[in-house]
Order: structure tokens, then sequence, then C-alpha cells
């Protein structure tokens, strides 16, 4: 009969490779619905080898067979989130005017009215559509001549300034042209079509003219928002790809731009185009900037940060957690605690910000007193997760990307300004990334800078909760009127003022 201590080292070695096993066969079932979402998925299978995804499928789920082992099912309770009340439609069009009331005056009352009085009403209500409408606005300038002195030349008032001189298109059409295809997402041969239904075709090389000068009146605008969010202390800046043409290198080939933004939170949002992303792209986009930058884990701004003393770099934490919440499936107890106390992080801030407690100097307060001990206990589940999963696994890769950003992650315990992720920075290029699903790509490279001008101020107007259609009509107005001299500041999204009748 072997010895105690040999039945031990014995159950110790086949414990393990039961782990190895499991955490190896979950690692590849992960892949095979990955796999499975990019062969079946909609919209998925174009981009890839279909004949090789269906073979490593196949291998991989032979794989999972051949390892598979007893498992236990692991379930956890989690509160339901609670849903507000569906709001009624009287409350929902509330502030929708009343264009047109009809009474309707029943069929008796309408015989013989001398015998019916009115005791009350009922009221319910359609909601309707006006379709836009081309008008004309018709300028007359009448000419005079003097009575007496007839050798005077005649006299006439000037021409009203425009954004385009000797164009029939007005500030308010130009507004329009723009928020459609920036804000609507409609390329311009949408337009083009469309606008037969508005009451007369205009062309798409027009509307493309359009763009373009109305690239040039905001570009100044546009400049002073990029200096302001320069002159701060806290940015956030994100890169989204962008398919462009450049008709003199590939015909009928496209190739992949760049649309790098920066933002800070209530700020302005800034796009500038760049053919690349290069390390060198960041310097462009941010220059000498001095303070707090946040960004994803891309290298290119580590470096930036590392080459510069002040500049201090801080990571997004919804970047780390994201991860996490792809290995859920694979590793559902590991990677729920690493989220339970992720969700500890921002219940602290969503209560901090209830109580208003929003000052630099207090926010820095509270996170040093009330972070650390979620800190701590993160870290120390961090190191033990990594050396169990498996290093391609989904927790492994999760566990190795927290911990090689992790000196980014904890400096917002330095910085009270700061927010904990991005999520703003990306809500704000999520519309170009809707744009471009519908007019694909960029027709040549000179237009990309037009689209990042106006990207930039619809979306900062959208940030600031401004009608973009009011106010792109109404700086449209002005600019033509304005000098070199004049000041521009308050033509800025964030100082803008709705112009009374």
């Amino acid at each position: 009969m072997p010895p105690i201590e040999a039945i031990l080292e014995e159950n110790e070695r086949l414990l393990g490779q039961v782990s190895t096993m499991e955490q190896q066969m979950a690692a590849m079932q992960a892949r095979i619905e990955w796999l499975t979402r990019q062969v079946f998925g909609a919209g998925k299978s174009e981009k890839f080898d279909r004949s090789q995804l269906l073979l490593e499928l196949e291998e991989l789920t032979v794989a999972v067979a051949a390892t598979e082992a007893p498992t236990e099912t692991i379930s956890y309770e989690r509160q339901k989130p609670r849903h507000k009340g569906r709001e009624v439609p009287a409350e929902h069009f509330a502030d929708v005017p009343v264009k047109e009331a009809v009474e309707i005056i029943p069929e008796e009352v309408k015989a013989d009215p001398q015998l019916y009085e009115k005791i009350g009403q009922e009221e319910t209500f359609e909601i309707d559509v006006t379709p836009p409408k081309l008008f004309k606005r018709l300028f007359i300038r009448p000419k005079y001549r003097h009575r007496i002195d007839r050798a005077r030349p005649p006299v006439i008032a000037p021409a009203m300034k425009r954004p385009l001189e000797g164009s029939y298109a007005s500030a308010g059409l130009l507004a329009w042209i723009m928020l459609s295809k920036y804000v609507d997402h409609l390329p311009l041969y949408r337009q083009e079509k469309m606008s037969v239904r508005w009451g007369a075709s205009i062309s798409r090389k027009s509307m493309a003219r359009w763009v373009e000068v109305v690239a040039e009146w905001l570009k100044p605008i546009y400049n002073r928002m990029r200096e302001q969010l320069l002159q701060g202390d806290y940015l956030q800046a994100d890169e989204t790809p962008v398919r462009y043409h450049d008709p003199d290198i590939k015909k009928g080939k496209t190739e992949q731009g760049w649309l790098w933004a920066m933002s800070r939170p209530g700020g302005d949002v800034i796009f500038q185009w760049r053919l690349s992303r290069r390390h060198g792209e960041v310097v462009k986009l941010l220059g000498d900037y001095k303070g707090v930058l946040q960004s994803d884990g891309y290298e290119a701004y580590r470096a930036y940060a590392a080459s510069r003393p002040d500049v201090i770099w801080v990571g997004c934490w919804a970047h780390a957690r994201r991860r996490f919440r792809e290995a859920l499936q694979e590793s559902p107890v590991a990677a729920g605690f690493i989220l339970q106390l992720i969700g500890n992080l921002y219940h602290m801030e969503r209560t901090w910000d209830e109580k208003a407690l929003t000052g630099a100097r207090v926010r820095v307060a509270r996170r040093q007193s009330d972070f650390p001990m979620t800190l701590g206990l993160l870290k120390k589940t961090l190191l033990v997760l990594r050396r169990r999963a498996l290093p391609r696994s989904g927790l492994g890769k999760a566990c190795q990307y927290m911990l090689n950003h992790w000196e980014q992650l904890v400096r917002h315990c330095q910085h009270g300004q700061t927010r904990l992720d991005t999520n703003l920075m990306e809500n704000a290029i999520r519309p170009t990334a809707i744009g471009k699903k519908n007019w694909m790509f960029i027709g040549h490279p000179q237009a990309g800078e037009r689209s990042a001008i106006i990207y930039s101020i619809v979306g900062s107007c959208q940030r600031h909760n401004i009608d973009p259609l009011s106010y792109l009509r109404d700086v449209l107005t002005r600019l033509p009127t304005m000098s070199n001299q004049d000041d521009l500041a308050s033509l800025c999204p964030g100082l803008w003022q709705t112009p009374r009748s």
C-alpha cells in the first residue's frame, strides 16, 4: 500500500491537470463561439475566408470534445434593474405645438342645435408632419437717381453678404444640407434624390461645393475651439478609422484614414483628419499640451506622455472592464467578481455625483479615502487569477491588460477632475461611425479635413444641448458680415446664444 504522502502528491497532480484541462476547454469554447459568430453572424462572413474558418471551427470542436471533463454548474444572483414606467403619448408630445384644431360635432346636434347645450368636451390628438419644402426669398434693391443733379450715378443699396456669393444657397439651406449629412448621416447622392420632393432638384456637385464653403467659413471657429481645449488641464483622446478614396493614386481603391478626436467632459469636441495612426500624429493633435491626458491603452499616447514631463497619462476603466465582460461566459465566477469590484468604484462615483461633490479637490480626497480598499483587493485578485488562468484565455488576457495599465488606472486618485472612463469621448465619436456606414468612404483625402471641421461643430453643439440647425443658420448668416478683427469667441458652441427673432 503506497504511503499517504504519495497519494496526496498524486491527487494534487491530478487536480492540477483537471484544472488546466478545464481552462483549456473554456478558452477553446470561447474561441468556437467567436468563430461561429464570424461564420454565421450577420454581416461577418464576407470579411473572412469562410472555408478556413469552418476548418478551424471543426478542429476546435473536436479538441473540446477530447478534453471535456465533468463540469459544475455555478449560478449567481443579480438585482434586476428597475425600469421607468412607460411614458404616455400625451406627456411625450406635450411640447409639440398645435397647428390645427378640428371640432367634431355630433350629427344629432347638427340637426337641431337648439335642443342641446355644451357641458364639456373630450380631447384626443394625432401627430402629423410637414415635409421640407424649398421656397424663395426675393431681395429687391430699387435704383434711384438724383432729381436735380442728373449727372450723378444711380444709387442702389449694396447686395447682402451671404456665405456663397453668386449662389442661390441661403444660410438656412446650407445648414440643412450639413445637418442632413453630418447629423442624420444622409449621403449627398441621397439628398440629391430627396430634393425633388422638396420642390426642385439640387445636384450633389453643388452640395459638395457647399460643404467645402461651409467648412472654410467654420474653420476659424474650429481653430478657436481647439486652442481653448488645449489651454485646459484635462483632455480625453481617441481615434477612429475612416476609409477615403484618392483618385490620384488608385482608381477604384480606398485607403484607410483616421479621425483623431479630443475633448473634455462638458467641453467642445475636436476632430482632426490624418492619413495614418502613427505615433507622430498624437503630437500634431495635442501639440505642446500640458495637463492630464486620458485615453485607451494605445502606445502612442503612452509615448507622448513619457516624452513630456508636463503631461500625465491616466487610463480608462471602461476598456479594462470590457475585457472581463467578454470573459464572463468563459469564467463567470472570477470575471464576475472583478466586475463587481470595478462596479463598486463606479457606484462610489455616482454617489458623489448625486451629492454634488464635483470639485476637483473634494473628489481627490474622496478617492484617496474610499478607493484604496477596493483597489487593493482588486489587484490581489488579479495577481492570483493571472497565475491560475491560461495566458491565452479571455480571463488571462483581461488580467494581464489591467495589470499592464494598473499605474495609469490608479492615477485617478491623484486627479479629481478626471472621469473613470472615456465613454463621453466614445459617444462623441459614435456618430461618425454611423455616418461612414451610409456614405462608406470620404471622396478625397482633402475632404477629410472638411468633415473633421463640421463634425467638430455639430458634435460640440450636441454636447452643449444646442440645436445644430439653429446654430449653423445663425453663424453662417453672421460670419460673412464680420471682419478679421471681430472676436469669434461668442460664436463657439459653448458660448453661443440663441438669437432673438
